[in-house]
């Protein structure tokens, strides 16, 4: 896969706030900044290619250039609406816009791939609040159980839209910080330089 450095992460979500801000993009968008290191560490440290599945949600722009997707082609799909839904199957990277659902695809997709001797492993990105659902506790629980190739990467930027995620749950730390299914999450935290949603500006079209 092309290499894809800090500068490309951030130029490339600066290109498309500002195409949004232009009113040229007429769909959800969801934008980040301030993780760009810490994604770039965990696809080099774990050797993320081309065998490999990585899922995501709303936030997954960086995740798609990091897995070899083309800038031009993400661009296209982007502007095609697809922003917090980018599917690239050729490229093994899967995102929704719907909490949760993946997860359990995830895990299936690691079984698959353990069960039938196939080679690649899956990473499943969410954040904080993702990371408290119920459904991500079972995933979790049911890949530690069967050791399963599936890794769950969690960047924590303390908020679920604009609820205080600590706040919420009333504990300062996520619930899986001391447990032994600590093994199979890689946990980071970080300050979103974005709205959660947008560009923090009413858009007019």
């Amino acid at each position: 896969m092309p290499t894809v450095t800090k500068e490309d992460l951030i130029s490339f979500e600066k290109e498309i706030a500002d195409i949004f801000k232009s009113g040229q993009l007429r769909a959800p968008v969801h934008l980040r900044a301030g993780r760009e290191d810490e994604l770039i560490r965990i696809f080099e440290e774990h050797n993320i290619g081309s065998d490999d599945y990585v899922f995501g949600f709303w936030d997954s722009h960086e995740l798609a250039l990091l897995k070899g997707v083309p800038r031009q082609e993400l661009k296209d799909s982007i502007m095609r609406g697809n922003s917090i839904a980018l599917c690239f199957p050729e490229y093994k990277i899967l995102c929704s816009g719907i909490v949760g659902s993946l997860m359990g695809t995830a895990v299936g997709t690691a079984w698959s791939l353990k069960n039938l001797g196939k080679p690649g492993r899956v990473f499943l990105f969410c954040g904080d609040m993702s990371s408290e659902t119920g459904i991500f506790h079972e995933s979790v629980k049911y890949a530690y159980n069967y050791d399963l190739p599936v890794t769950f990467i969690v960047g924590d930027n303390g908020v679920s839209v604009m609820t205080d995620t600590r706040e919420v749950w009333g504990c300062p730390d996520p619930w899986f910080q001391g447990t032994k299914y600590a093994e199979k999450i890689i946990y980071f935290r970080y300050a979103n330089g974005f709205p959660h949603s947008g560009i923090g500006k009413l858009i007019k079209f």
